[in-house]
């Protein structure tokens, strides 16, 4: 592409709006603009870095057998219904009707429209394995779209599902996306790791990860292990603390009768948790933090001790929920009794949900479901019931891992760029997809749902790759692999060095861009480091000896001379050897 006529409109100030680098630099490029919240026009070099991702994906998406199809992005409601997302979903599913006032939703995911196609196509077990993806725009009504490409209301996704007839025909078809993804992410040049998920709004009945880019932008986080390969984001870590808690609460029974009985105390206007360890000079570890929420309508009471964060998916997860929320003041003081800070478990009469860290201590103090009041020596197990003990709080950074002896856990930052899982029957229960087997018995297909986020690959990659002049584009996500720039347009041995440069890579089958623009050589060399092509070939005064400059992106590297034969060759042995 000649740059005088390519429609490439950088800008030379940030944009006001855009917090995330990403975000910044993919409109201070040229790359995309904003058309409403969170709905954005592909430029033509973005566009053209959105077609690499999508070619990288198909690429390995084929390579596992998947097919590709094209669904459809209007879904009846009915078949949402008929899944019973429709109101699982919430206010982020687009609806609308036609004029037929048939009611229509716009698709965030394609779980519901394949299963009823493969259901009415496939019939016996001897189709099956089969596993189809696309690579199609979603909608998602965001409530607060942001970052640009990263949380959008129309966005590019690839989603995979796989069909089988058994259980280890569905783990080898897991397994075979999980290893093409990693394929996928290390060709687009991140920085990544594979954490175990939640399920979420998608659900299943087996295992799920999500594959995170490492950024300290990111949104999500995720808990590693400074020794071992273990990885999970927040919403499924644990510490070996709560693996420790499981045979401490189980052990301590005998504990429990050397502990005096529970005794009112009064503490006035000591209602946080640092105030009760400020006031009583206690640790938050002796403390137990009651919590007043209302699941789809109902209240119910989480404990977790007072020096840990509660893990509201854990919640959720545990009471099979599809609304939680903290009660609010008047509700606290219906059902307790006293003020927000002094809710208690001993005497109260809605459920318990106890973290087993929680359930493991041998006494603690707890609110007195009595304003500027709370009870020492609570005992777990005599005091309140543990029929609700479970894994509840999130995982802390510097935790002994629960995989390995030797490693602490750290939390850190991620973009999710794709997930994986085991549907199991989910969808084929629910829609009446069934095959029969070699005995004429009718069953459900065994499914498996893959996805990834394209558009939302390129902000990723520009997170992690970019400098204070702009992004370092991989050189198979780039738009073009090599940046041409005569220094002065108005020199013909330059601009006839650099139209046979452009000419020989172009026949040689190599993306370049030739900036055959009439601007100063600073504008051209500021524009080319925030377009971030990984080759530049700047061609000067030194033409008259045959030479050129060559300088790699990014490379840290100063520029280096060449001669203008041996340029193309250089070209192909540094993309090949990529």
């Amino acid at each position: 592409m000649r740059q005088q006529t390519a429609f490439i409109p950088t800008m030379r100030e940030m944009p006001a709006d855009a917090e995330a680098v990403s975000h910044q630099l993919l409109v201070k490029g040229g790359f995309i603009r904003q058309l409403s919240a969170g709905v954005y026009s592909f430029l033509p070099l973005g566009r053209r870095v959105l077609r690499n991702v999508e070619r990288i994906v198909r690429e390995e998406m084929e390579r596992t057998g998947a097919q590709e199809v094209l669904l459809p992005a209007m879904q009846p409601a009915d078949l949402w219904r008929e899944s019973g997302r429709y109101d699982v979903y919430g206010p982020e599913l687009v609806r609308l009707r036609d004029r037929g006032d048939r009611e229509i939703v716009l698709g965030p995911t394609h779980e519901e429209v394949i299963t009823q196609l493969v259901g009415q196509e496939i019939s016996t077990y001897r189709k099956l394995p089969v596993t189809l993806f696309q690579i199609q725009t979603k909608f998602r009504d965001e409530r607060r779209p942001r970052f640009g490409l990263l949380r959008c209301r129309e966005f590019v996704m690839k989603d995979a599902y796989s069909f089988a007839a058994d259980w280890e025909s569905l783990d080898a078809a897991y397994r075979a996306m999980y290893d093409a993804y990693h394929r996928i992410f290390a060709r687009c040049g991140l920085a990544f790791r594979a954490v175990e998920a939640d399920a979420g709004a998608i659900g299943g009945e087996g295992g799920t990860h999500e594959f995170m880019a490492i950024a300290a932008s990111g949104e999500d986080d995720v808990v590693t292990c400074s020794h071992c390969d273990y990885a999970a984001n927040m919403e499924k870590a644990v510490g070996r603390g709560t693996n420790a808690s499981l045979k401490a609460s189980a052990d301590k029974a005998d504990a429990a009768e050397s502990v005096p009985d529970a005794e009112k105390f009064h503490t006035p206007n000591l209602r946080s948790i640092e105030d009760l360890v400020a006031g009583l000079g206690i640790g938050g570890n002796e403390l137990i933090k009651t919590l007043i929420y209302m699941a789809d309508g109902s209240p119910v009471a989480v404990l977790v001790r007072g020096d840990r964060s509660l893990n509201e998916t854990k919640v959720k997860n545990a009471l099979n929920a599809v609304e939680l929320e903290l009660a609010d003041s008047e509700t606290v003081l219906e059902i307790t009794g006293a003020a927000t800070g002094f809710a208690g478990p001993v005497s109260l009469r809605i459920p318990l949900l106890v973290d087993l860290e929680v359930a493991a201590m041998r006494s603690g103090v707890a609110g007195a479901n009595e304003t500027d009041f709370h009870v020492r020596h609570v005992v777990p197990g005599r005091d309140f019931t543990l029929e609700k003990a479970g894994d509840y709080r999130n995982a802390e950074e510097g935790e002994a891992c629960p995989n390995c002896e030797a490693g602490s856990l750290r939390v850190i930052r991620g973009i999710e760029i794709g997930h994986v899982f085991k549907l199991g029957t989910k969808y084929s229960e629910k829609l009446n997809a069934r095959f029969t087997d070699a005995a004429g018995v009718s069953h459900p297909f065994i499914m498996g749902c893959y996805g990834i986020g394209v558009t939302r690959l390129l902000s990723a990659v520009i997170e992690q790759r970019h400098d204070e002049n702009g992004m370092l584009w991989p050189a198979e996500l780039a738009p073009f692999q090599v940046h041409i720039i005569p220094v002065s347009h108005q020199d013909e041995a330059q601009m006839e060095a650099a139209n046979e440069l452009y000419e020989q890579l172009r026949e040689g089958g190599i993306e370049a861009l030739l900036d055959d623009r009439g601007e100063r050589l600073g504008v051209k060399l500021k524009d080319a480091d925030l377009i971030g092509i990984p080759i530049r070939i700047v061609i000067g005064k030194g033409i008259a000896e045959g030479q050129v400059e060559w300088k790699e992106r990014g490379s840290g590297e100063p520029a280096v001379r060449m001669a203008l034969a041996d340029a193309g060759e250089a070209v192909r042995n540094k993309l090949k050897n990529r």
